[in-house]
């Protein structure tokens, strides 16, 4: 018969047991584990030192080479667009530093290029769905009628309607050669005019004072439906227009993207589009900026488009056809052939 004596003496060897065996890890067993892990600690904590040095060193020398682009940027870009003047279009979500770095690195006391103004569109534009082709198709027929344009058969049926007014578009802003005859300043305030009322683009500066340069800024971040997305589509769209109606187009986008198959920039380089423009995939940098005033003044001097950058490119930069004078317009003072005034132009109806 089991009694309270027996229940009292197992309960305190099972005690007895837990107290030996935590002693003995304490000491004997647990010294030996306690040394693994601190080496294993150790080594872990050299190795983050060395790497987080590595990246100290590597974000040091980064540092440095933008130092050095900035204070030789007007020298590397200086006066390469002379007198040229291009026009800002922007796609939804496009990154406001790509934006100044490029108006920055064309401007005065740099390449030399006046920038007209810039046109934003919004992402109405890119809707594909059926009241958007029905408002878009019916602003395309009225301006048109207006303007006695003749629109180009469609690319893709899927954005007939974005490629029609990017052709409109295009009139408006856009010329081949300085000083082309086309759509006066009232006609083509017009077309943006419809436009921008109907929620499809915003506008600032006069980019109706026509250009004969455009650069496209693609998104920030890919799209997450794929490369098939709508915004990928109608930028082929746009970018083919563009480019047919100006002397050099090209879409810069950011490197945060780039390696992306969804990117815009990875997009573009797939499709035909490739070959009437050039495109950047680093323009969010100081290298990148320049890249794009070098890609355009090579474009502007007869070489073919092409594509540059960190991902997916043929090269880093473009090589550029001449070497820049080194001595930029001064901030504030106009050229000969970029002063800012309205052309005279010639309505075309």
């Amino acid at each position: 018969m089991i009694d309270f004596r027996y229940h009292l003496v197992s309960i305190v060897a099972v005690f007895l047991a837990l107290a030996i065996g935590i002693v003995l890890g304490s000491t004997e067993l647990q010294g030996s584990t306690l040394d693994g892990l601190r080496a294993v600690n150790n080594s872990l904590t050299n190795k983050l030192n060395a790497v987080s040095a590595e990246r100290d060193g590597f974000e040091q020398a980064a540092g440095a080479s933008d130092s050095f682009l900035q204070t030789a940027e007007p020298k590397l870009v200086g006066n390469m667009l002379a007198g040229d003047r291009i026009v800002l279009v922007t796609e939804p979500g496009a990154p406001s530093g790509i934006v100044d770095g490029i108006e920055k690195a064309a401007g005065a006391g740099y390449a030399g290029a006046t920038v007209t103004g810039t046109v934003a569109l919004q992402p109405k534009f890119n809707d594909l769905s059926g009241a958007t082709r029905s408002s878009l198709s019916a602003i395309n027929e009225e301006l048109a009628a207006a303007d006695g344009a003749l629109l180009t058969p469609p690319v893709d049926q899927q954005t007939v309607y974005q490629q029609e007014a990017a052709q409109l578009i295009a009139s408006a802003i856009l010329d081949k050669t300085d000083g082309q005859p086309g759509l006066t300043l009232s006609a083509a305030q017009n077309v943006l005019g419809a436009y921008a009322k109907s929620g499809y683009l915003t506008t600032s500066g006069v980019p109706w004072d026509r250009a004969t340069v455009v650069v496209i800024v693609a998104p920030q971040t890919a799209p997450s439906d794929g490369p098939g997305d709508a915004a990928n589509q109608v930028l082929l769209a746009v970018a083919g227009q563009f480019a047919m109606a100006s002397a050099a187009t090209l879409v810069a986008g950011p490197v945060t993207s780039s390696a992306s198959s969804a990117s815009a920039i990875s997009v573009l380089r797939g499709s035909g589009v490739s070959g009437q423009v050039s495109s950047v995939d680093n323009a969010d940098t100081l290298a990148g900026q320049i890249s794009s005033i070098w890609a355009l003044a090579n474009q502007l001097q007869g070489a073919k488009p092409n594509s540059y950058g960190v991902s997916g490119a043929s090269a880093v930069s473009p090589v550029p056809s001449s070497v820049p004078s080194g001595t930029p317009t001064p901030s504030g003072t106009p050229t000969s052939k970029a002063t800012g005034k309205v052309k005279k132009t010639v309505n075309t109806k």
